[in-house]
């Protein structure tokens, strides 16, 4: 996907934010010296292995690991037996998803019961990967299989088969008194919505569904840990956060967190899939048993069959409008599937659906519900795709009922600065006007499709973005340089993005300062890099910490001319005496003098910031439709974002793209697929069909900068957004080209070949 990036409106412009330079960590990923879970080895290593279950739903009668223990390989053999409940019971919060403890600790490995094929049972620790193979093929385990439930209505029903006996429904704040594979309901109401309906003179209601899929990161999950003789444990993994996967370990098995050291290590992907510790509590078990650093890597096969996907859901949607295009009224029935542990992320499905309008009536409805799959995780703005699906997919059928351009019709109803949204916050300044105005004047839309079968469809989506505590520090070199660290996994760039924001405030070269992520005992607390934060959180924290050294300096460079403080001034990567301006050094002059005015300069900052700023995003999608096979093919594919302000364009650029290719997979192949008995069938890249660059033309990306009064850069977080649109505007752009509407992702080639069969 090349880029072929333009800026739409634009705003103040400076040295180093807003340019495009190298990324520090550039030369080590390209030349393979980076180092990934999987590279990671030390002499003492083992090699270990999990039992998974071949049932979807199953009681654990009893497990016998006695000839596992007997190979003679085989150096550490551990059940859920060897898990201890040190935890209060309460929820988590893990930065992109929230879980009951208990949940987590049931999680990890079987006690009672397994919840999903492929769910863990036992694990060794071997001298090879080979013989841990042999070994958990030797592990007995006689279970009671159990009916599963598969589908979310089904679950939903009094009489399903129930996951968890003591599951109650939390419904509008009370437990329901009764089991239920349900694990919590919400409303949220905005105005009237009966008198919004009959004010309406043109009112559609559409049931739509969709499948779970997996964020598709390339790099399987891994840990590899020591339980050390003084009973510290250390961990190297390729995480969405360190300090997540510290506090989840230290919960899990009952240790102080100050006794857990872990190593963040590069990551190939995770799109909010790797914020959940999956192997690292079962490493560190196998260590303490072993006495050795034991290593566990996933397969591909156990990725899909036992991580967590995005929810599958089912929805109801109506929405009313007058003849004049205005919106009167909105409701929606959302549910989704938590799979094995109740924690889907129907919420924020809600709170975004609706989001981009102003619409004075709203009613939603989510329901999380447990299914005999894996327990959902978060996925590129969580549960946003889904709710999108079936909002904008109704608001186009609106607007072809009413006559009405599908972008005009938004913009006649577009949210602004001080509309309520329907779970109440009001909307600060934002930009979803300037992303549909940007599309409607691109080369794009006013473009004219020139073939048969094909379609053009159009949507917008909504994220709200997150804060969280995040922390830096810096040091100053003689040379004046400066070393930069930071508690943010890099997933895509980010290394470089808070490096700018220091380099701006202290008026040196982005070349000048060196970025690294630091471990939890390197660095203060920070929250993981998902919702959208990192570069506005962590960036703030980087701002604080360059402004602290900024004040420091100063102050050397009044000692420096033995002059009072307040004499100094500081501009440009320049220090001057207001009194005699011929008194002035660079950044790099001042830096040279540190030991002589007092020693070495040290920033840091710590924050924890409001002032978080939606993001909206608008998409317009070609499509070419062969109506003998059902086959979709995207001919062009333009996005508009507000980005706030884009830090790092580069990095900004291929956050849409990788949205949009997302989406489009989401919207036209990808699926998990079970059997009646609930086990996965297409668990490998073969089956389980994602977008290649072969399947996607160029994405053209509009950089919509309408700055965030809440960050000083006007940053506003960009990487969940685009993945929100793509599959409501490719609904649209099939039915404008063939015909045929689809409420049913994905619109594979068979499903949407049964759509052409049916209307002929």
């Amino acid at each position: 996907m090349a880029v072929a990036s333009e800026a739409y409106l634009g705003i103040e412009e400076y040295k180093v934010v807003g340019t495009r330079p190298v990324r520090h960590d550039g030369a080590d990923k390209v030349t393979g010296r980076a180092v990934y879970g999987t590279d990671y080895t030390s002499s003492d290593l083992l090699q270990g292995k999990v039992l998974r279950s071949p049932h979807a739903h199953a009681r654990v009668i009893s497990i016998d690991t006695s000839r596992a223990e007997e190979h003679p390989e085989v150096r550490a053999v551990v059940t859920g037996a060897d898990l201890v409940a040190n935890f209060e019971d309460r929820v988590e919060d893990l930065g992109e998803e929230v879980i009951r403890m208990k949940d987590l600790f049931a999680s990890v490995m079987a006690h009672e019961k397994v919840f999903y094929h492929g769910f863990p049972v036992a694990a060794v620790a071997a001298t090879s990967l080979s013989a841990a193979e042999e070994a958990v093929d030797l592990i007995e385990v006689e279970y009671e299989v159990l009916p599963p439930v598969l589908d979310v209505v089904e679950a939903m029903k009094e009489d399903a088969p129930l996951l968890h006996e003591d599951l109650q429904t939390l419904s509008l704040g009370e437990l329901s008194g009764k089991s239920s594979n349900i694990g919590s309901h919400f409303q949220w109401v905005l105005g009237d919505i009966d008198k919004g309906f009959k004010e309406a003179d043109v009112v559609i209601e559409r049931t739509l569904n969709t499948k779970m899929v997996h964020q598709g990161y390339i790099e399987p999950q891994n840990a590899t840990v020591l339980w050390g003789e003084d009973d510290r444990i250390t961990i190297r993994c390729s995480n969405q956060g360190a300090f997540g996967v510290r506090d989840q370990v230290a919960k899990i098995l009952g240790v102080p967190v100050s006794k857990i050291r872990v190593i963040p290590l590069e990551i190939g992907g995770g799109f909010g899939g790797k914020i959940r510790a999956y192997l690292e509590p079962i490493a560190a078990l196998l260590s303490k048993k072993s006495g050795a650093t034991v290593k566990m890597v996933m397969t591909r096969t156990e990725v899909l069959q036992s991580t967590g996907p995005a929810s599958g859901a089912h929805l109801k949607v109506k929405v009313g409008a007058k003849k004049d295009g205005r919106l009167t009224a909105a409701e929606a029935m959302l549910a989704f599937e938590s799979g094995g542990f109740p924690g889907a992320s129907v919420s924020a499905g809600g709170r975004c659906m609706f989001a981009p309008y102003d619409i004075p009536n709203i009613q939603i409805d989510g329901y999380d519900v447990c299914t005999n799959k894996p327990s959902t995780s978060a996925y590129r703005a969580p549960g946003a795709p889904i709710g999108a699906f079936g909002a904008e997919t109704v608001l186009n059928e609106i607007a072809e009922e009413l006559g009405m351009d599908p972008l005009e019709f938004r913009l006649k109803n577009s949210a602004k600065e001080g509309t309520r949204r329907a779970d109440g916050p009001i909307y600060p300044k934002i930009g979803h006007e300037e992303c549909l105005k940007a599309i409607m004047e691109s080369d794009h839309y006013q473009s004219k499709l020139d073939g048969p079968n094909q379609g053009r469809g159009v949507a917008s989506g909504f994220w709200g973005n997150g804060g969280g505590i995040s922390s830096a520090s810096a040091s100053v070199n003689a040379d004046g340089t400066v070393n930069l660290v930071e508690g943010s996994t890099d997933i895509g760039g980010s290394r470089t993005s808070m490096a700018m924001q220091l380099a701006e405030v202290l008026g040196i070269s982005i070349d000048d300062v060196n970025p690294m992520v630091g471990d939890t005992d390197a660095i203060g607390y920070t929250g993981v890099t998902g919702g959208s934060r990192t570069t506005f959180a962590t960036g703030w924290a980087s701002y604080n910490t360059a402004q602290d050294i900024k004040e420091q300096m100063i102050g050397r460079a009044a000692v420096h001319w033995e002059i009072p403080r307040d004499d100094v001034e500081f501009e440009d990567g320049v220090f001057r005496s207001k009194s005699d301006p011929a008194r002035q050094m660079s950044f790099k002059e001042m830096a040279a003098n540190l030991d002589s005015t007092g020693g070495p300069v040290m920033g840091r900052a710590t924050v924890k910031p409001g002032g978080v700023g939606g993001a909206f995003a608008t998409v317009a999608i070609d499509v070419e439709v062969d109506p003998d096979t059902g086959k979709v093919d995207i001919l062009r594919a333009t996005i508009a974002q507000d980005v706030g302000k884009a830090i790092y364009p580069p990095y900004v650029e291929g956050q849409m793209q990788g949205g949009i290719a997302q989406g489009v997979g989401w919207a036209l192949n990808e699926e998990y697929v079970y059997d009646d008995e609930g086990r996965l069938v297409n668990s490998s890249l073969l089956d389980y069909r994602m977008p290649t660059t072969l399947d996607l033309p160029m994405i053209q990306t509009i950089l919509v900068e309408v700055p965030n009064p809440g960050h000083p850069y006007g940053v506003r977080g960009v990487g969940e957004v685009p993945i929100v649109p793509p599959p409501a505007a490719v609904q649209q752009a099939i039915r404008n080209a063939v015909g045929v509407a689809m409420y049913n992702l994905p619109m594979s080639p068979p499903a949407l070949l049964e759509g052409i069969w049916e209307k002929a």
